[in-house]
C-alpha cells in the first residue's frame, strides 16, 4: 500500500475513531442525567454531519471523485455506447 493511501486510510481511521469516543462520552452523560436522550442524539447528529463535511472538503482537496462524479460519467459512458451501437 503507498505511503497516500496510508495516510487516507489513517485519517478515516481517526475520524471513526473519534466518532465512537463522541458516542461513548455523550453516552455516560445521558447516564448520567447531564443530557437527554433527545439532546444526545442532536449532537451526535451535527457531529456527524461536520465529520461527513469535513471528509468531503478533503477528498475534495485531494481532487478524489465524488459519486456524483462518477454517476456522471458513467451516464456518459452508458450515451457513448449508445451512439456506437447505433451506428454499427
Amino acid at each position: 500500500m503507498s505511503t497516500f493511501k496510508k495516510g487516507v486510510a489513517l485519517g478515516l481511521g481517526l475520524a471513526a475513531a473519534g466518532f465512537e469516543k463522541a458516542e461513548q462520552v455523550i453516552d455516560e452523560l445521558v447516564k448520567k442525567g447531564e443530557m437527554t436522550r433527545d439532546e444526545a442524539k442532536e449532537v451526535m447528529k451535527t457531529y456527524q454531519t461536520k465529520g461527513e463535511s469535513v471528509q468531503r472538503s478533503i477528498l475534495t482537496d485531494l481532487n478524489f471523485a465524488t459519486q456524483d462524479d462518477i454517476a456522471r460519467l458513467e451516464a456518459r459512458i452508458d450515451g457513448l455506447e449508445q451512439q456506437l451501437n447505433r451506428e454499427e
